[in-house]
């Protein structure tokens, strides 16, 4: 995916013509700028080679038609009209995963982050009615690990499955003094399109529409900042099994990947009954909810309508207040759908056929006072520490 390129074998350090007299100090002059210098100061070519080549079968397996370049290039092509676009609009999202990397590191499980980063931005896509085209990522790292970053890039290789997108290419870089040996951070750019007449904005949504919730597989890749502070506060060790799941230890059970909702969410945009959706990330249900509804429209839930997992159960019983969760986590509502009343049936009945768990949460109100943009009944009953 690195598109790193290397001079001709011969010319490392200065191209520097010379006749036999000056053979000498040319020797000098190749040794004091060639060789192992660089590796010296921390960067690892023929690591970095030896990563692109471990890599490159994952990143093939996820081509998909519109794909018009091969790995290695400056830049990757895609074909939006072989894709079966006729009138498209391009969507483009781009998003990390935050401190949950640093979960990753201390736990030393680096296979299921990848598809968090794929699922942040692709997610984000399908909000609008897109479809993910291709997916391009960049690692930043103190010192190259190619065993940990191959299960980095199987991850997003498997969330780019997920989502039917490619993986097309990305970015690998080496910067010792900036990162500490082992540290890493990811960013992912997601690019997809979907039809001028189809796009999603909200602004339809009325008084009476369906509020479904889709259920997410744990803490997605929000609020680890807080998680990590109660980790740290307890005193807790990543490896010993986790407060809220025995079977597993605690590192692993925190590192449950975001779930991806682009198929179950473009299957219930066929339908047509579909307002709007939310991606419940950063700001949890009370922010992200309103970014789906006009001024004067207000969701409306009920806590009793889903059950909240085990994670967030925990999470609640060390103290943190029901609506300080309900503002930074998913608390089990990874992606919110906003359903037309009168075809609501007809779209659960859709993201059930694309294997996502919707149950209705709430209805669309119209706002009075403070309540605007979203109320949520029961919290503290259903949410008991």
């Amino acid at each position: 995916m690195d598109t790193l390129s290397l001079p001709p074998q011969g010319l490392v350090g200065a191209a520097i013509y010379h006749s036999p007299s000056e053979e000498e100090g040319i020797s000098q002059k190749v040794h004091k700028y060639g060789g192992d210098r660089y590796k010296d100061a921390g960067v690892d070519i023929d690591a970095g080679n030896a990563f692109i080549e471990a890599i490159k079968p994952l990143a093939e397996a996820t081509k998909r038609p519109g794909v018009a370049s091969n790995l290695g290039g400056f830049g990757a092509l895609f074909d939006l009209k072989e894709a079966g676009y006729q009138d498209p609009m391009l969507v483009a999202a781009t998003d990390g995963v935050g401190t949950k990397v640093l979960v990753a590191e201390a736990a030393g499980h680096h296979d299921a982050i990848g598809v968090d980063l794929v699922a942040m931005c692709v997610n984000d896509l399908v909000v609008q009615g897109a479809e993910p085209l291709f997916f391009l990522d960049y690692l930043a790292t103190g010192k190259l690990d190619v065993e940990a970053g191959r299960d980095l890039v199987a991850g997003i290789a498997e969330g780019c499955r997920q989502a039917g997108c490619a993986l097309i290419g990305g970015e690998t870089a080496e910067m010792p003094g900036l990162y500490k040996p082992g540290q890493y951070d990811l960013a992912g750019f997601a690019v997809g399109a979907v039809e001028r007449g189809r796009v999603l904005t909200g602004e339809t949504a009325k008084p009476g529409d369906a509020v479904l919730g889709l259920t997410s597989s744990g803490l997605h890749a929000n609020g680890f900042s807080l998680v990590r502070r109660v980790v740290e506060d307890l005193r807790l060790d990543y490896a010993a099994p986790a407060p809220f799941d025995a079977e597993r230890d605690l590192g692993r059970a925190l590192l449950d990947p975001t779930r991806i909702y682009v198929q179950p969410c473009l299957a219930a945009a066929a339908t047509g009954g579909v307002r709007g959706f939310a991606h419940i990330t950063g700001g949890g249900l009370v922010e992200n909810i309103p970014r789906a509804l006009l001024d004067g429209l207000t969701a409306v839930l009920d806590a009793d309508a889903w059950p909240l997992p085990p994670v967030f159960g925990w999470l609640r019983g060390t103290g943190i207040e029901a609506h300080e969760m309900a503002r930074t986590f998913n608390c089990g509502i990874g992606m919110v759908v906003i359903a037309a009343a009168d075809q609501a049936d007809e779209v659960e009945d859709a993201l059930g056929d694309a294997g996502a768990l919707a149950l209705r949460i709430g209805a669309v109100e119209v706002a009075e006072g403070e309540n605007a943009g979203i109320a949520i009944d029961n919290l503290d009953s259903a949410w008991k520490p």
